[in-house]
């Protein structure tokens, strides 16, 4: 069931669905006992209750007529999805390719893209991963996820140096 409601504080209306205890104004913020509000419409559409509260809306602002003009809400909603273009236009319209979208997409959730770590994480997650691993094994595992051989010798130096990782016989453990 859906109701459309009215605030006594600010004379919002919002639909609430089903029967809550209570119901708090989208406007003020104000909470209200279910039961206390003033219940303009029920009914068990939720597209019909979502017309009756537009159709309120307009009537305040004297649009009532130009409101009746308008199609259901049903219709609207139908006509959406083929109006304007789908997002592959759009952006293709736009000069970019989404085949190439497409891929770094799929890079970044398999967390191939480098990006969703930075560099330095991507050090001490090998160090966190490897068991007493070497400067070779961690610059192996960073390569893999992008990370220049040079840096991740850099970054082992000043870990060390900033007492933040322990280097013993050539292993590496983070402290």
């Amino acid at each position: 069931m859906y109701a459309v409601v009215g605030c006594s504080d600010c004379s919002a209306l919002w639909i609430v669905e089903g029967r809550p205890d209570t119901s708090q104004c989208p406007r003020c913020g104000t909470r209200h006992r279910f039961p206390a509000l003033r219940e303009f419409v029920s009914t068990e559409d939720e597209d019909h209750a979502r017309e009756v509260r537009a159709s309120m809306l307009a009537n305040r602002q004297d649009e009532g007529e130009a409101f009746a003009n308008v199609d259901s809400f049903a219709e609207l909603d139908d006509r959406v999805d083929d109006a304007g273009m789908d997002d592959d236009e759009y952006l293709e319209r736009a000069g970019i390719d989404t085949d190439e979208v497409a891929g770094a997409a799929e890079r970044a959730e398999s967390g191939r893209a480098g990006g969703s770590q930075s560099r330095k994480e991507t050090v001490l997650s090998a160090l966190r991963d490897l068991d007493r691993p070497t400067a070779d094994e961690v610059v192996e595992y960073a390569g893999e996820r992008g990370v220049p051989e040079t840096y991740v010798r850099d970054a082992l130096e000043k870990l060390v140096r900033r007492g933040k990782v322990s280097e013993s016989r050539g292993e590496y453990r983070l402290l």
